[in-house]
């Protein structure tokens, strides 16, 4: 059996060049890897074999490409810009997205997320350092800090202006860092004492005129060839979340041919690419023949959340869409996630959260799920309550099953039907 490790590559904010993930996957097939992946930050993950992990890193560092091996010590800026023109128009746009990935040129160790408030593809809060476009002032930003390792939850109480979000960025981590003790993986964190700790006399800033109202999740369907304005998108999903290197070397190299075209990872594993020309259209769906992608998955599936790294929650989530498909259950509206690892952020409505019935030493055995609901089902509040514990395997998507239900019963739900069935 062949032991292998997990290499790690960002790209800031979901933004791929296409020359510079061309050379990647060169690099990276010529030392037996032929899949790839990418992850809820907007990363590209693969996995090497232990004898080529020297060898491999040795061509990276020569590309000068930044990557990490079993860690991630430095995680990914994500953001809201793959949907930006196609699912989403404000005035947070591809300028404004490029001049803040440009704009934080530190390298950070806490999670940093950029969105735009009037969406839900892209998650809001799953950082620690979280920044969310205001919806009615150009250029101002309200700031969400989740305190590493917990899941609580601090509005600041005033908005900042778009050069001030690296310099803010780093003053919250150099203090949150330096306070360990306070601020980190401390369930008793308080917002107000980090508020109380950090001057922002230098920066542009004024009072927030509100709180921000988050949005309610409403997933759009995020693959298949598509037009907007007068171009096309193409999104593509992977069933086992595996990209043939062959596959994606030929997307990049039409990228490039094509010209104009912008490639994107999201936080749904997946990539999108923007800005397909009609005179190009038939080379995007030639290509997709050719490698036999299939871009029209049902919704229950596409819907899901799940962990980085983790063959027991992809397989788990296999196991739950084929009862949701078999039973025909609606799921629009819904986020699920699995979650198999303490601390690990998963983005989701109804989480379903595996654990070990006991433990020796770092292993688990007799698996038992839990199932929780996000506050008002939506994912970018926290969890809020249990919805039922200790489920063995064989109950658990009948439970799943009724727990989507109860989200159809909710008494707010009658406000939004007139909204979905204009979708």
């Amino acid at each position: 059996m062949k032991d292998f490790n997990t290499v790690k590559i960002n790209f800031k904010g979901g933004i791929i060049n296409p020359n510079d993930l061309y050379n990647i996957l060169l690099a990276a097939s010529k030392f037996g890897v032929h899949y790839v992946r990418f992850g809820l930050r907007q990363q590209l993950l693969f996995d090497v074999e232990i004898e080529e992990t020297d060898n491999m890193s040795a061509e990276f560092e020569a590309l000068g490409i930044s990557f990490e091996i079993n860690e991630e010590s430095f995680p990914n800026i994500i953001s809201s810009y793959p949907a930006e023109e196609i699912f989403i128009n404000t005035w947070l746009n591809e300028t404004v997205y490029k001049e803040i990935f440009e704009s934080i040129s530190y390298t950070h160790t806490l999670k940093i997320n950029i969105s735009d408030s009037n969406q839900s593809f892209t998650p809001l809060l799953t950082g620690n350092i979280n920044w969310v476009a205001s919806p009615d002032e150009p250029h101002f930003w309200h700031l969400f800090i989740r305190f590493p390792k917990t899941n609580i939850v601090y509005e600041w109480s005033d908005v900042f202006h778009t050069k001030d979000l690296a310099g803010m960025s780093l003053l919250v981590e150099e203090t949150i860092l330096q306070n360990a003790e306070k601020f980190y993986d401390n369930i008793e964190a308080s917002g107000d004492e980090l508020y109380a700790t950090i001057s922002t006399d230098k920066f542009k800033t004024k009072p927030a005129a509100a709180p921000v109202a988050l949005p309610a999740f409403r997933i759009p369907y995020y693959e298949g060839l598509n037009r907007y304005n007068d171009k096309y998108w193409l999104g593509i999903y992977r069933r086992d979340e595996l990209f043939r290197i062959k596959f994606l070397k030929e997307i990049c190299q039409l990228c490039i041919q094509t010209g104009a075209v912008q490639l994107c990872s999201t936080p749904w594993k997946t990539i999108i690419i923007k800005g397909i020309e009609e005179k190009n259209r038939k080379e995007w769906v030639y290509l997709l023949d050719k490698y036999q992608i299939n871009v029209r998955h049902a919704a229950n599936e596409l819907n899901f959340q799940v962990e980085d790294n983790s063959l027991a929650a992809l397989k788990l989530k296999q196991h739950l869409v084929k009862y949701l498909n078999d039973d025909d259950t609606r799921t629009f509206g819904v986020c699920i996630g699995i979650k198999t690892r303490r601390k690990s952020e998963v983005f989701s409505s109804i989480l379903v959260r595996r654990k070990p019935f006991f433990r020796i030493g770092k292993w688990g055995f007799f698996f038992t799920y839990d199932i929780l609901c996000a506050k008002d089902y939506n994912p970018n509040e926290r969890t809020d309550f249990i919805y039922s514990s200790g489920n063995p395997k064989f109950v658990l998507a009948e439970q799943l099953r009724r727990a989507v239900l109860s989200f159809y019963q909710q008494p707010s739900r009658s406000e939004t039907i007139q909204s979905e069935t204009e979708v």
